[in-house]
């Protein structure tokens, strides 16, 4: 009992605490967020833990331990004049909560645990200068990483950005607009023709604008509504998305509202960055990801209900339990007993007998339950009391492995114990080992090709890891050879597991709450061992294996997504003449070269490696000599290392002097499926499907980029096992990384190809026909706005594309294109589209921030900026432009000179981006370009500890491959990747290594006889 004094006390105190945290003190509190495990193994970043340590210990546990108590420190956001109507939502605190572990999430409850996701306020991060500008882009992780100020402070900053590009002499990075994702999964409606207005911004645009960063907006209660009664779910969109993604619920409620308004990722990711926190797009590609994922669980959980609505089975509770499901897997486990077709089990027989009643008392009543009463004889599952309690412990033990507080709880279990999976080889794959052993030498090529899939897995044959800490790679093996029946697989929790759940399950959960017989204890107990035994521990286990292999899906398409993003920004080879060479024996070495401009200037076939090879030799320098072409790029396939042996001795003995010839290996995955393809015939009718393969092998080094997306990405050859995860998933990743790194190298719209225009955010195959023939019929466009004209071209599209399109002056003045008058409408879509087109304005003048990365929208935000620091568009990426732009913000920061300009500091930095970059900029003119060569190392000459350079020509699960020039790629370990060698910008990534990057590797083991050779990593050269 309190005092009257230490009463008046407590409660002054109590009010004091109120104040600080209620913000009546005029500071804003934000909630701080739990750390995650993952944020405390990558806290020091100088370590020597190896990265395959590091990367195992990601998946070590879902536990996780809370943040050392630091003292409550109020941060103030800054305030903006347009922030009035947002100040309540602001001022709201939510109280520091101190996690115990993370457990599972029960089905029937509603509440989650708060986001582990700092909320950043835009004080939080003052860049000064053109050091900040931007965002990172390109290399994303699952979560966003998080750090805390040094001995608990207030200071809060984002993550460090995943890559750093060199732009220009004058300022240190200009980081482009991170790449997005396609909208998978979101049809998108038919548009209307209205009017194109971003000179006056609309309403919905400046609640844009206005979303600062750290500044949590709300869905629009429509919306939000909307999408309740979409899904009829118990749980939380928001909330339930916040917790799976480890992103700030406000962040979600941004990028799912931008997402269902039709916006492209790249959209989002380059022109929204402040309503989604400088997210890169591999993060909003995973909540994308997950939210389709719950709407998919919605729609499959109505679609149960009205089945077992039909069957007549459905009730109250069932329904509840059916909403409350968070997983696909919850919603199998609780329907699966009411599957038409499955027998009926034994809790559904027993109460069709009417034993429900009988389990009730058991647990409420047990004093006055007596079994006897229920005895029929001559009744099948009621003839005698044992039966009569058979069919209470078959009722009782589904209704314990329903239970929500149950499930959860065995679950802790398991994550605090030993969780392993087992692999072992088959007993069929054995038998038939066997049987061919004893059957000799009859078929044997059918054998040895059977043999040689059973000896692929033996790594597995006696394989044990624990549950968290199996690899990816592991997984999907596992997986693979179980679908062959070479492998079985079992996961084994170990016995204390049950013993505890038994315990717990007796004395708590379900603890009768009345004295009772020993025969009513008995019942209880056999209930749940017989619900653990056949009820849990299935479920647990389906559980386990689809979470693995859930998790090794994502991490294998990341892999995918990441080596086709680097495959595709590989620096273009410009200004020279190439020859493709698709080498072959038999058939000859079929010969392309190829214009600058990547015309096909000559073609032909030598045959290098018959008899006659001085004749062949005096043909090839003929042709170099006659083109001036410098450079040979020879594919990868059959006949690749003689081929490259033959050029290699032409250039040791001069043959092309007074040329200085130098030649490159390059990946020819692809090439020959694309020669046959309607769209290799549509662009070279009359040549032969194996010339068009030398075609697109030199092609593949002039420019990447415009070559490549003509194949389909899974041809390329890039990552590993992709025939081992889900197909569409796979095809929506690779297809939307496609778009996102054709939309931020931005495309030339009067000599860009049909094909290549309709990856562009926003575009697609039609749209993207309409332009090329408005081309066609009324020449060059001269400014963006003319894409307004061109059929079926609506204010959506032209917002989402315009972008990521170029108008590019060089091009004009090439073609001696002069400004003329545009028509308002053109004559073909006239009649159709006249009410829609008629109100289109089209200016007949270039634009000069038409060549830039700034869009339409913020035009009159860079206008004023131009007379703010006394520029001109005319001198747009001069060198007089750019001091006085540098000049300005070194003076003012870019926060101060936004609101000047009445615009948010993340467009002003994509304004000054835009203005700075010379003309013609090429985000990709700082990746890695294709290495050429003059001499030749075979593997015969490697000794073991020689130190050579390479470059990673894939990477996989395990590790990376890096091509040495000797023919045969080695493989650098992951566990020789650590972290001390590894520049500071990569050591965050969970994929430290990517096709294109330039490695100094030593030689740990050659292995000629199977031709593998063992690297291990000495630095990334930069």
């Amino acid at each position: 009992m309190y005092t009257g004094s230490r009463a008046a006390a407590f409660l002054g105190t109590i009010f004091n605490l109120l104040n600080n945290s209620s913000g009546f003190t005029g500071e804003k509190m934000m909630r701080r967020p739990r750390k995650s495990a993952q944020d405390e193994k990558y806290k020091d970043t100088d370590s020597e833990l190896s990265f395959s340590q590091i990367a195992s210990s990601d998946e070590d546990s879902e536990e996780w331990r809370p943040p050392e108590p630091n003292p409550k420190t109020s941060s103030k956001t800054a305030s903006a004049p347009a922030e009035g109507k947002k100040k309540a939502a602001a001022k709201r605190t939510a109280k520091q909560k101190e996690p115990k572990t993370k457990e599972p999430k029960a089905p029937k409850v509603t509440r989650s645990p708060a986001p582990r996701t700092q909320r950043i306020t835009a004080a939080g991060r003052k860049p000064k200068g053109l050091k900040a500008s931007g965002a990172a882009e390109l290399v994303g992780t699952n979560c966003l990483k998080r750090e805390r100020g040094e001995e608990g402070g207030p200071s809060v900053r984002l993550k460090e950005e995943r890559v750093s590009f060199s732009m220009s002499e004058s300022h240190e990075a200009n980081r482009w607009a991170d790449e997005g994702t396609s909208l998978a999964g979101y049809t998108l409606k038919k548009e209307e023709e209205e009017d194109f207005t971003f000179d006056e911004p609309c309403l919905k645009k400046q609640k844009t604008s206005s979303a600062c960063l750290g500044h949590p907006t709300s869905l629009p209660s429509s919306e939000s509504q909307v999408l309740r009664n979409e899904l009829n779910m118990t749980w939380d969109m928001m909330e339930l998305l916040s917790t799976l993604t480890c992103v700030e619920r406000w962040v979600c409620v941004n990028i799912i509202t931008l997402l269902r308004e039709e916006n492209t990722v790249p959209f989002i990711v380059r022109y929204r960055k402040e309503m989604i926190n400088h997210m890169d797009a591999d993060a909003i590609r995973d909540v994308q990801l997950v939210f389709e994922e719950l709407c998919s669980l919605a729609k499959k959980t109505q679609s149960v209900i009205q089945t077992l609505k039909k069957d007549g089975v459905l009730t109250a509770e069932l329904e509840q339990n059916l909403r409350s499901c968070r997983s696909a897997d919850e919603l199998d486990h609780v329907y699966s007993p009411y599957k038409k077709g499955s027998k009926l089990t034994k809790a559904r027989r027993a109460k069709a007998l009417g034993l429900e009643v009988a389990a009730s008392a058991v647990l409420n009543t047990p004093h006055t339950l007596d079994l006897r009463t229920w005895v029929k004889p001559g009744t099948e599952g009621l003839s005698s009391v044992e039966e009569v309690a058979t069919g209470v412990e078959h009722i009782l033990a589904d209704m314990i492995a329903k239970d929500p507080e149950t499930l959860t709880h065995v679950k802790t279990l398991c994550e605090n114990s030993f969780v392993s999976i087992q692999s072992s080889v088959s007993k069929s794959a054995l038998k038939e080992r066997e049987q061919k052993s004893v059957q000799g030498d009859k078929k044997i090529g059918a054998q040895k090709n059977k043999n040689q899939d059973i000896d692929k897995f033996h790594l597995y044959f006696d394989f044990t890891c624990n549950i968290q800490r199996i690899q990816p790679h592991q997984t999907l093996a596992i997986n693979r050879g179980e679908s062959l029946k070479i492998l079985t697989v079992k996961v084994n929790i170990p016995d204390r597991v049950k013993s505890d759940f038994t315990r717990w399950c007796i004395n708590n959960r379900w603890r009768l709450k009345t004295n009772a017989r020993e025969d009513v204890h008995a019942i209880i107990r056999k209930a749940v061992e017989d619900s653990y035994k056949r009820l849990v521990l299935p479920f647990l286990t389906r559980s386990y294996r689809t979470k693995l292999t859930s998790a090794a899906e994502k991490e294998s398409i990341a892999m995918f997504v990441r080596n086709l993003r680097q495959r595709l920004l590989v620096c273009p080879v410009r200004g020279c003449v190439i020859m493709g060479v698709d080498p072959g024996f038999r058939h000859g070495c079929k010969l392309a070269i190829l214009s600058p401009t990547s015309q096909v200037l000559h073609t032909d076939v030598v045959y290098l490696h018959n008899s006659g090879q001085q004749k062949e030799a005096d043909k090839l320098r003929h042709l170099m000599i006659k083109y001036s072409c410098t450079r040979i790029v020879i594919g990868n396939g059959t006949a690749c290392r003689e081929t490259e042996s033959f050029f290699a001795d032409l250039i040791s003995r001069r043959c092309f002097h007074p040329l200085d010839v130098s030649y490159c290996i390059t990946n020819e995955a692809g090439a020959s499926i694309y020669s046959v393809s309607p769209e290799a015939v549509k662009e070279m009718p009359d040549l032969d499907p194996n010339l068009r393969s030398a075609v697109s092998i030199g092609r593949r080094v002039q420019d990447p980029l415009a070559e490549l997306v003509k194949i389909d990405p899974k041809h390329i050859g890039i990552g590993t096992y992709q025939h081992d995860v889900s197909g569409g998933a796979l095809k929506a990743a690779l297809d939307s990384v496609v778009q996102e790194c054709v939309s931020f190298v931005g495309v030339d719209i009067n000599i860009c190809s049909e094909t290549l225009m309709r990856l562009v955010a926003g575009l697609n195959a039609g749209r993207a026909r309409h332009i090329v023939e408005w081309r066609e019929q009324n020449g060059l466009f001269i400014n963006r706005e003319q894409l307004k004209l061109v059929k079926g071209m609506g204010p959506k599209t032209y917002q989402q594309c315009a972008g990521f399109i170029r108008i590019n002056p060089q091009t004009l003045h090439s073609a001696k294109i002069s400004p003329h008058p545009v028509p308002a409408v053109p004559d073909k879509s006239a009649p159709k589209k006249g009410k829609g087109k008629t109100c289109v304005n089209v200016p007949a003048s270039f634009n000069p921030l038409d060549q830039t990365c700034i869009h339409p929208e913020s035009y009159h935000v860079a206008q004023r900026f131009l007379s703010l620091v006394g520029g001109s568009a005319d001198h747009i990426g001069s060198l007089v432009l750019r001091q006085c732009v540098e000049s300005k913000v070194s003076t003012s920061s870019v926060e101060e000179l936004a609101r000047t300009v009445d615009t948010t500091p993340e467009t002003l930095k994509l304004i000054i981006d835009g203005l700075t970059q010379p003309p013609g900029f090429d985000i990709r003119q700082n990746f890695g370009q294709a290495d050429f060569k003059q001499g030749i190392v075979s593997m015969n000459d490697l000794r073991v500890g020689a130190v050579l350079t390479g470059r990673v020509d894939n990477t996989t699960l395990f590790g990376a491959f890096v091509d040495i020039g000797v023919g045969r790629a080695g493989l650098i370990h992951k566990s020789n990747i650590t972290l001390d060698k590894l520049p500071v910008s990569q050591r965050r990534r969970s994929l430290a290594l990517g096709p294109g990057e330039r490695v100094e590797v030593r030689v740990l083991n050659v292995d000629t006889q199977r031709g593998r050779i063992g690297l291990d990593l000495i630095r990334v050269l930069q």
